[in-house]
Parts: C-alpha cells; sequence; structure tokens
C-alpha cells in the first residue's frame, strides 16, 4: 500500500510517499481502507518532536517509533478478525487513532473496533474524516472539563479553527450565549456557525467579568490577560495554542486557580465511541457540521500540514484517499 512515512524528526521535507506492506489483521482488529484522513496541530508536533516530552511519550527519543501520522480516519472495513462483533466488510466507518497507534495518512489501517463507529449518513468521507479528534476536543472541553451549563456564556478563542468551529456549534447545542473571537477576515464564517457574537483578538482583551467559561484553542497570549473576562467562579480551558502556555497551565493552573477565584485547566481528550456516536446523531440531525476549508490528496500530506502550521487554514483540511466526495 501507499503510505506518508517519516524515518526522522523535522520539517514537513521528512514526510515521504512510500510502499509499505499492508498491516495484519488480528483477532480483535478492524482492517480500514482509507478513504480520507485529516490533519490537526497533533501531526506537526509528532511529526518535529517537539516538545521534547513527546518523544517519550510516544517513543523514540533520536528517531521516531509513530513512522506513520494520522489519526482522523474515514473509510470502509476491509476485512475483521475473528473476535470483531460490531463490523463487517463493506461498513463505513469513521473514528480517532490517537490511542491506538495512528497510521491515517495511509491506503489501509489496523484498528480495535473499540475506535470505530459508523459514519455519518449524510456526510462524505472527507468531511466525516475531519470530524473525530476536534470534535471530540471541543465536546469534551465545554461539557467535561468546562462543565457548560445551559444559559450560560462562553467564549471560544480560535472559534474560526479545526476545535473552534465544532465548540461555537457544540456550545449552542448545549444552551449557552456564545462569543466567538478570531481573526477580522474569518467573522463571517464564525458567523455563520452560529455564534451570537463575533470578535478578533484585539477586542476579546476585555476588563468586565461577563464570561462563565473560556475554551481557548489558540492560547498564543498568557492565561493570565483572559481570567479577567471570567466571571467569578467561572472556568477557563486550555485546549490548544502556544507550549509554553500549554505547560504554564499544566504546572501552575492549580495555583492560578486558587489565586483567581477561577478554575484554570487543560483539556486531556479522552477518545471514546460513546462520544464519538454522540457527534454522530448531532451531525445526522443537523445540529453540528464540519467546516472543511480545503482538502489535499495523499502525496499532498507536507504542503497540508505546512498550510495548518502557518495557520492558513480555516476550520478543518482533509486528505483524500480514494474517490472524492463518496459517502
Amino acid at each position: 500500500m501507499k503510505a506518508i512515512v517519516q524515518s526522522e524528526y523535522g520539517s514537513a521535507e521528512v514526510l515521504h510517499l512510500q510502499e509499505v506492506d499492508r498491516p495484519p489483521v488480528s483477532a480483535s482488529s478492524v482492517l480500514v481502507r482509507v478513504r480520507a484522513a485529516s490533519v490537526h496541530a497533533g501531526d506537526w508536533h509528532l511529526m518535529r518532536g517537539d516538545p521534547f516530552l513527546l518523544r517519550f511519550i510516544y517513543g523514540g527519543i533520536r528517531r521516531p517509533k509513530i513512522t506513520i501520522l494520522g489519526s482522523d480516519v474515514a473509510g470502509e472495513v476491509e476485512a475483521v478478525g475473528q473476535a470483531v462483533s460490531q463490523f463487517k466488510p463493506g461498513d463505513p466507518v469513521f473514528g480517532d487513532l490517537t490511542e491506538c497507534g495512528f497510521g491515517a495518512f495511509a491506503e489501509y489501517v489496523s484498528v480495535p473496533e473499540s475506535a470505530l463507529v459508523l459514519k455519518p449518513e449524510n456526510l462524505t468521507f472527507e468531511e466525516a474524516a475531519t470530524v473525530p479528534v476536534s470534535g471530540l476536543s471541543a465536546l469534551q472541553g465545554l461539557r467535561d472539563v468546562g462543565q457548560l451549563r445551559a444559559g450560560e456564556r462562553v467564549l471560544v478563542r480560535g472559534a474560526a479553527g479545526g476545535v473552534g468551529s465544532f465548540a461555537v456549534q457544540i456550545a449552542k447545542a448545549l444552551g449557552a450565549e456564545v462569543t466567538g473571537v478570531c481573526s477580522p477576515h474569518k467573522k463571517e464564517g464564525v458567523r455563520k456557525l452560529g455564534a451570537d457574537e463575533v470578535m478578533d483578538y484585539d477586542q476579546a482583551v476585555r476588563k468586565d467579568p461577563c464570561f462563565d467559561l473560556i475554551l481557548d484553542t489558540a492560547a498564543y497570549r498568557s492565561v493570565f490577560a483572559s481570567l479577567a473576562a471570567l466571571k467569578p467562579g467561572g472556568r477557563y480551558v486550555m485546549v490548544g495554542g502556544s507550549m509554553p502556555y500549554f505547560f504554564q497551565v499544566l504546572l501552575l493552573g492549580s495555583l492560578m486557580s486558587t489565586l483567581s477565584g477561577r478554575r484554570v485547566k487543560n483539556l486531556v481528550c479522552q477518545p471514546n465511541s460513546k462520544d464519538l456516536t454522540i457527534l454522530k446523531d448531532w451531525i445526522e440531525r443537523g445540529t453540528i457540521y464540519p467546516y472543511v476549508d480545503r482538502t489535499y490528496p495523499l502525496e499532498q500530506v507536507p504542503d497540508a500540514i505546512c498550510a495548518l502550521e502557518q495557520r492558513q487554514v480555516c476550520g478543518k483540511v482533509a486528505i483524500s484517499i480514494g474517490s472524492v466526495g463518496q459517502r
């Protein structure tokens, strides 16, 4: 099969299209014929091995042990192991491979059945592949870590991005009043997602405590700049952004919470089929939808990662591995 492979850490130039062996099917695994994948920030961090801590988490201090990246997958079941009960060959599926070895930037991937659910019927494979990682991050950041309740006011920073575009829609679905923060030229797109108010980043630096929750998917400024906009007892959840600020929250979040009277936490997303099914049901009812900015073929994965790393993208970037537009 064809796959995008890396044998060393570095920029997108370390990624190459190669012929590799098709993965085997174990008794408890599902072989998926990959029709589409997508890219997100985790891909370039793993590609570069930066921050260095990732090399300890995923193995490979000098060279990556994960040689085929890609967490989001959508495709058709090619074969199943003897112990698999949920799927059969031909089933259209999608899922998050973060906790089962990655590997979506390839024509086939073998994964546990627990990583997959049936694909939303009203999405193409390319659209479906953009949902799992970002959709689950938005859902769990708002509902679980942020403990968002109906009627509350939530500020979504990075509202035009992959996680942010889902977060605006999910917060509305949970009954919140949503303010989206994005670059000036992306405001109209965020309004179309359903935001009640849209601001640019300069406007969002406010001193009046009016929000119950801030979901920060683009934390490129110190957390302290956001806390003044939270009501007493409000919650700040960091999902993505600058690594120094991520570690600021990770190491000092408890202290900042005590000193400010606002809860400060990082999201650690937990992929699971139950939450993926919730997203699937919302999509099929028209409650949320993936905002796909552009689509690249498999051989152009390096270009797709570069576009995302340079923050050129609104919403999500899909990778087509097969016939574009099939459902």
